[in-house]
């Protein structure tokens, strides 16, 4: 694996020890701007991946998979990261300080929707990500370097539209409880 690609798996080992510790000094010591601050860090993260991976390729890299997929990290990231955060706090609440209620589940229209504004977050998150490596691109203008980025535009563009496919099956096919967890229910 190159220094992007370890850079990638850092910044996800980074961004969810930052939550974690957010979480925790937050809930469980009690610190609640102290746990906001290792919150606020994650953005952090991603400022260090995009200049590693620029600095990489304006130092003359020839571009590979991990410099695309880093881009494909940092545009999720930065759309998916408050609403992952948000996830992990609900789970980190009910499980381990046993404070709130349930994530409810959605079903029906409620779940088409839910995963609809998730499909437009994708959308956004591929505007940023496949924005960036367009801008290294024609930037490096040279084909040779530059194609593996070219490559993980083709390849998200096509996940983005598989996105869209299921997205669509959740109206035309609603989501609903299944039969074991309808008798759990009752």
């Amino acid at each position: 694996m190159n220094f992007i690609a370890w850079m990638i798996v850092a910044s996800e080992i980074a961004f969810w020890i930052l939550i974690v510790a957010g979480l925790a000094t937050r809930y469980l010591l009690k610190r609640k701007k102290l746990g906001l601050f290792f919150l606020a860090l994650t953005p952090v993260i991603d400022v260090i991946l995009l200049i590693t991976a620029s600095v990489d390729m304006y130092h003359g890299a020839t571009a590979t998979w991990a410099h695309g997929i880093a881009a494909v990290y940092i545009g999720v990231s930065i759309v998916f990261g408050k609403s992952m955060i948000r996830w992990a706090d609900d789970k980190f609440r009910y499980f381990v300080t046993k404070e709130g209620g349930k994530p409810a589940k959605k079903y029906g229209t409620e779940f088409a929707v839910h995963e609809l504004k998730g499909f437009l977050k994708h959308v956004l998150s591929y505007g940023l990500g496949a924005g960036y490596l367009f801008i290294l691109i024609t930037l490096i203008q040279d084909p040779s370097r530059t194609e593996a980025l070219s490559n993980v535009i083709r390849i998200w563009s096509v996940i983005l539209g598989i996105d869209l496919v299921i997205t669509v099956t959740y109206f035309i096919w609603p989501k609903t409880p299944s039969e074991k967890s309808k008798s759990l229910h009752s």
